[in-house]
């Protein structure tokens, strides 16, 4: 099996603020909720609305950037 490298690229909102802490070897982390939503109309016309929810974890130089 090749390895690849596989990117995703998610536009949505933030559940709650981001948790960003330093671990005990200096390594920066960051946990947020991304709520992304499709909305789309079904067959009988009648306008939906699907939202999930996706953890986000990110690391070192990923994990320090703030805004």
């Amino acid at each position: 099996m090749a390895n690849s490298v596989q990117k995703v690229i998610l536009v949505g909102r933030l559940g709650k603020d981001p948790d960003t802490r330093t671990l005990d070897n200096g390594v920066k982390l960051c946990r947020l909720a991304l709520a992304t939503t499709e909305t789309y109309k079904s067959r009988d016309g009648e306008r939906s609305e699907h939202t999930e929810w996706h953890n986000v974890v990110l690391w070192r130089n990923l994990g320090s950037i703030t805004y």
